[in-house]
């Protein structure tokens, strides 16, 4: 049929009624999904007293952030940033246990029989010195594990998921006749050091208080815009193991290295070496990363030492291959030794620290569920499918106890929107979680992380 016959063409009876059935199916759409935004019962529906909520507690949460932001504190010792936060659940209306696990913050919110919710935040703060140039920029310094004097910041946005914690349990409190169970908030210490979480379950967090149905938490992105809200499916961060390794050998006159065995050149064969467990010892499509990051030895030009310290850590997604790279290791540094003349007892120590964060996996359908409700909360184009990260959270300990409890942690964003667009342009990358330039926009960030996680509870433990 050419075009002038087609647009000459009368329309048909089958066309009529193709059209008609064609707008019914979507006026019928239109009212399913009107229905289900307005249904007193919806979670949705709850959005405008949600925000209005939010708006209402705003000024105070920004106060409160500025507060946590001036006073940080390491992990192990956040004394007063503990205090502070269970004085703020206490006043919500929420049980409070403090000192579970350290200086970890447990508040529970009753209402009725119902799900067990449990949203966390963490609490510690980085040895970093602030030059981010904000008007309540730190200036606090501590002693560290070591006595050292050190400058102390929140640049991992730790008081951006404290004050976000505090809002959702006043929206909670406030909004009782909209769900119903029990939400546990926890405040965890020591998220940096990887030993908050095993502390708190340790000190019975799942036995002392309502064991969780679920276990959510958000945390702040560096090149993310504020507003926006971002998640992972299935592993989105990953094992992480600190190892240290002791290299030994035979120190002498640096003019006379043959009655030397020299350490520093065994430390930097077996560097080049570790390489090879990545790039010829695992599967090409696991995930693995070795970084050999800190590296000591010798104190003067013409002195060969008597030893080599190195730090690394590892990287995973899998046991297997967690496993698989601290066996490799010890194979190489030892063989490498040997090869080097030093007898069986003078092979380098390899060891593993004891406290280590195991891969955070999100649970599937639970993240489908929450993005589904934050795409409808939000709009969808603010909702944002991320890769996984080799970084590392202890969150992840929650979802491996024996019950499995599913868990999730999406992203908050927290950077000017102007920013990152003119970082897209620029190529420069904007300053990342732990530098010290990072500077998260607490508006948007604080009301859209507060909303968001209300929004979640209410999904989870909402009268349907």
């Amino acid at each position: 049929m050419n075009l002038e016959n087609h647009m000459n063409r009368r329309p048909s009876c089958r066309d009529f009624v193709i059209s008609n059935v064609l707008a019914t199916c979507a006026i019928i759409c239109l009212l399913l999904a009107t229905e289900e935004a307005t249904r007193a019962d919806s979670p949705a529906a709850a959005k405008p007293q949600v925000q209005a909520r939010v708006e209402v507690e705003y000024g105070s949460l920004f106060e409160f952030y500025k507060d946590l932001h001036s006073h940080p504190e390491l992990s192990f010792h956040e004394e007063r940033t503990s205090k502070q936060l269970a004085d703020k659940l206490r006043a919500a209306g929420l049980e409070v246990t403090e000192k579970i696990g350290g200086h970890g913050v447990v508040g529970v919110l009753r209402n009725g029989n119902g799900p067990v919710a449990l949203v966390r935040a963490d609490m510690d703060a980085l040895p970093v010195k602030e030059q981010s140039g904000m008007p309540h920029a730190s200036r606090a310094k501590m002693k560290d594990e070591h006595g050292r004097d050190v400058d102390v910041m929140h640049a991992c946005g730790h008081d951006v998921h404290m004050t976000c914690l505090v809002g959702t349990a006043r929206v909670l409190a406030a909004l009782k006749d909209r769900w119903q169970g029990t939400v546990v908030f926890i405040g965890q210490p020591a998220e940096e050091r990887i030993g908050g979480a095993r502390r708190m379950l340790a000190d019975g967090l799942f036995r002392r208080f309502p064991k969780p149905d679920f276990c959510i938490a958000q945390h702040v992105s560096g090149d993310m815009p504020a507003g926006t809200i971002g998640y992972t499916e299935g592993f989105a961060l990953a094992n992480s193991d600190a190892v240290d390794i002791v290299v030994h050998g035979a120190g002498g006159h640096g003019a006379m290295p043959h009655k030397t065995r020299d350490p520093i050149v065994l430390a930097a064969q077996i560097v080049l070496a570790l390489q090879t467990i990545v790039s010829r010892e695992t599967e090409p499509v696991e995930p693995s990363v070795v970084t050999v990051g800190s590296i000591h030895g010798g104190a003067k030009h013409n002195i060969i030492p008597d030893e080599v310290r190195l730090q690394l850590t590892l990287r995973s997604y899998s046991e297997a291959v967690r496993e698989q790279q601290i066996a490799a290791i010890k194979r190489i540094t030892r063989g490498l030794a040997l090869a080097a003349g030093l007898p069986e007892e003078r092979v380098p120590e390899v060891s593993v620290a004891a406290e280590n964060a195991k891969a955070t996996y999100n649970d599937p359908p639970l993240t489908q569920r929450l993005m589904r409700v934050f795409g409808a909360w939000f709009g969808k184009d603010t909702v944002k499918s991320r890769k996984a990260s080799m970084g590392a959270e202890d969150f992840g300990l929650y979802g491996r106890t024996k019950d499995k409890i599913p868990i999730c942690m999406f992203w908050l964003g927290s950077a000017d929107p102007k920013r990152v667009a003119g970082a897209e342009r620029s190529g420069q990358p904007l300053p990342s979680l732990h530098s010290p330039l990072y500077a998260p926009l607490p508006e948007p960030t604080i009301k859209t992380g507060v909303t968001a996680m209300t929004a979640a509870v209410l999904e989870l433990l909402g009268k349907h």
